[in-house]
Formats: structure tokens, sequence, C-alpha cells
């Protein structure tokens, strides 16, 4: 979402790192771009004209003049001015002393409400949580089985009005305030610690809808009442929260669709606008590309900074660490084979895309950041591999000529494309052989050929096995 701002901030700091020393005019012209750079973003202007004006008597009481690095100092500036902006400090969730802790999500239709409830609920099972879904978005065709499907998926359970029939008390098929009202009292008997509300949207707000938001807020009393917003749709996201808080009192928003191709205005909006935290991001279709939001990460992510740390906190969720570890450790040896390559790229298969992975990393070129990619292409390699026998893939020596072919035939590729897999496969094995080497010296107080040190052969060129 953010790349066009983050090419622009690329540039703009690129400019300014290269200067040695930073006057007063030159300031002003970076801050000028930036101001332009957030407007195309679709930034609240009022937002924009705060976040200048902070960042540039920031500036001028940083005597820019004796700073070693002048045009660092600017963008450690600028880096924490959007992290404020953004929120400054994570939502911490606070569970309520007598169980459950009650959620109610709020927001207009096609904002992606009902998936957000089931990526919440797996959220809270990560935290160690038993949550219950409540199905009281009654005014959508088929809303309830999609949450019904989602909660299988997260393995959460859902309660809907049709659920609570043996109740003394059952609620109306279409009443969703007795729905909540019913639901909150059957998770308080089955011992659930916490209650997701998914309430019903419009596609533009309407009184009735604002009615019965409120008054199933009235009987669940929500200890955090979440405002769903489709960080796509720009300014309008903005107004849109506005409302709603107006009626609800919001205690944070949850951005969806920060995966989309929009300019990114209302993640920098609405926390400046609406005096409410970013609790929430959801950067995909998948129920684990969600996580609580942190401010300095994004603004990292803004400006080209990388986000190193999401990165490590979804591999260690998504990736076995003993299937990794003995894969590092046969690297260093100089023993992995085509079979643990396989198992590592079904591993880093979890955490998603690779471009959405890219993403994260600090320093990546933009071509390759652009570069697009796609995991078909990944998948053509896998087929490559599972063509194979399994001694081909622990010895891929013994592959010749008409084992390529045959290869090549159950995979559906050219023989060149084995080719090419093998021939950068050794390579990497060459390559990791030779780190080995260097280490194994290293530890022995051996030195290299130049100048006393060991040297790594360079690393060879993957994107070959993606094509």
């Amino acid at each position: 979402m953010f790349d066009a701002l983050s090419d622009r901030f690329e540039g703009i700091f690129s400019r300014l790192r290269s200067r040695g020393s930073l006057s007063s005019a030159v300031v002003d012209e970076a801050l000028a771009e930036i101001r332009v750079a957030l407007l195309d973003a679709d930034v609240n202007i009022k937002v924009v004209r705060a976040f200048v004006e902070r960042v540039r008597e920031r500036c001028v009481g940083a005597d820019l003049a004796r700073s070693i690095s002048p045009g660092q100092q600017v963008v450690k500036i600028v880096a924490e001015e959007m992290t404020a902006i953004l929120g400054g400090t994570p939502l911490k969730i606070a569970y309520a002393s007598r169980p459950p802790t009650v959620v109610l999500l709020a927001g207009l239709q096609g904002s992606g409400k009902t998936t957000t409830a089931a990526k919440l609920a797996r959220w809270f099972r990560q935290q160690g949580r038993n949550p219950l879904l409540v199905a009281a978005d009654l005014q959508r065709p088929a809303a309830v089985e999609q949450l019904r499907v989602l909660g299988s998926q997260a393995g959460v359970s859902v309660v809907s009005a049709s659920d609570l029939l043996e109740r003394p008390d059952p609620p109306a098929p279409d009443d969703p305030v007795g729905t909540s009202r019913a639901a909150l009292a059957e998770a308080r008997r089955l011992g659930r610690d916490v209650v997701i509300v998914d309430t019903a949207g419009r596609l533009a707000i309407d009184a009735e809808m604002m009615d019965q938001v409120r008054r199933i807020a009235e009987v669940s009393a929500p200890d955090y009442t979440f405002l769903v917003i489709d960080a796509m749709t720009g300014q309008d996201a903005v107004a849109t929260a506005e409302a709603f808080h107006a009626v609800l009192e919001l205690d944070g928003v949850i951005l969806t669709k920060l995966d989309g191709d929009a300019r990114g205005g209302a993640a920098l909006s609405v926390k400046e606008v609406l005096g409410r935290p970013i609790a929430f991001a959801s950067t995909g279709e998948r129920l684990d590309d969600f996580d609580a939001f942190h401010p300095d990460r994004m603004a990292d992510r803004i400006l080209g900074m990388g986000d190193v740390l999401s990165l490590i906190e979804k591999a260690e969720r998504e990736m076995d660490a003993d299937v990794t570890a003995k894969a590092a450790t046969r690297l260093q040896e100089g023993r992995f084979t085509l079979e643990d390559f396989l198992e590592q790229m079904q591993q880093v298969r979890k955490m998603g895309s690779f471009s959405g992975m890219l993403s994260l990393l600090p320093g990546v070129p933009k071509e390759v950041r652009d570069a697009q990619i796609d995991d078909r292409d990944i998948s053509r390699v896998e087929a490559v591999i599972r063509s194979m026998t399994l001694d081909e893939r622990r010895n891929p020596a013994i592959i010749d000529g008409s084992r390529r072919s045959r290869i090549a035939a159950g995979s559906g590729v050219e023989t060149s494309d084995v080719n090419k897999l093998l021939q950068q496969f050794r390579e990497m094995q060459r390559m990791m052989r030779g780190f080995g080497a260097a280490r194994r010296s290293a530890r022995k107080g051996k030195k290299g050929k130049k100048g006393g040190r060991v040297t790594a052969p360079s690393l060879p060129d993957f994107s070959g096995m993606l094509k």
C-alpha cells in the first residue's frame, strides 16, 4: 500500500544524506517535498500540516549544523514524528477481571468485518485465550454461515440465534440485540474468556444501522469497541470513523486490506483525527495475515527501513524450530540436499507470500521489491523436486539426461528448467561449503589469503530457480 510513498521518502532521504551540511533552505525544500508526498498519499491535510510543522520545529531545535550527520538527524526526526501520528505505542489489551472480555466489531459493509472477527479470534487463541464468536450480523445474507466457516478455520466456535433456541429466553431469529445478550450468557456458561461480536454493516452510514449497533453495545457492555476500516477507502474512512465514534465511543480501529494498492492516507490520518489508536492491521486474505499494530514498525516500513522484528515474530510463530535448526546445521556442514531445500521452502511458505516478506526487509532494492515473485513460480520449483525420487533428491549427482527428461515431464516444465535448478543448487552447495570451511578455519585461528581474512564465495543468483 505504501510503496509509492516509500519511494518518495527514499528519494528525499537519499538527497539529504548525500549533503555534508544542511541549511534552513535545504530543510525547507525537503519538508515541502514531504508535504506533497503525504498529500498525494491522501493523508488528511490537517494531519499533514501538523506533521510538517512539528518536524520543522524539531529540525530547528536540533542544531543540524553541528550534527555529525545532519541528513541522518532529519531522517530520525521524521521517523519519530511518523511513529507519533500512527499512535506512538501499540495498544495493550487489558482483560476483564471477571471474564469474558467482550470485543464489539462495527463498520460498513465490505470493510472485511466478518473476516476480521475470525482473524481476531485466532489472534486471541495465540495469546492463550479461549474466544467465542457471536454472529450478530443478521442483515447480510450468508453472513452467519461465512463466520461459521471462518471460525472453523480459526478453530473457534461460533454462536448464532439458531444455537440459542434451548436457552430459557431464546432470541428471535432476526433479533441481533437479543442474540448478543443471549450469546454473552452462553459464553459465561461455557467458560469462555473472550467474546467477539460481529455486527451488521451497511453500504453507507444510516440511522437504522447506528441505532442497532448502539443497542447491541448497550446489552453487551463491550470492554473494547473496534471500528473495522477498509484502508483503501482513503479519506472516506476518516469520515466514517468520526461518525461511528460519535455513537459508540470507539476504543480503537482495525485497518484491513493494507496489502492493497491504495495510497494509505487512512492509516496515516485516523489516529491524529480520531484520537484513538490503530489496534490491529490486516495485511492479506489469510487468517494469519493479521497482527497487533506497531506504529514504530509501520513508520519504518513507510520510510523504507523495513520491519525485521515482525518478520522474526512471524517466523517464530509459523516455522518449525526443529526443522529449521536441522537445516541450518546441514547447511553449515555442507550436507544440505534437495530434500532439505523442499522442506525449507514449505516452512517459508507458511509465512505468506515472498513479496510480502521482501517488504519487511530493509535495504531491498526497488527493482527486487517490484519483481512480484509469484507463488506459482515457487510451486514450479516444488513440482520439479517432487518429481524426483528420494535418491535423486539426496544425491542430485546421479541425475543424468534420461532422469532429467523424466523429471521435466513429471513436473510439466522444460528440461532446461530442471538443468537450471540443479545448476543453482550446486552453486548454493558450493557457497555453503565455503562458508563452512571459513567458519572452521576461523575457529582454529587460521588466516585466509587476503590480508589475513577468511573470504567466502559470492552468493549465487537464485532468481533463475524461479523463472
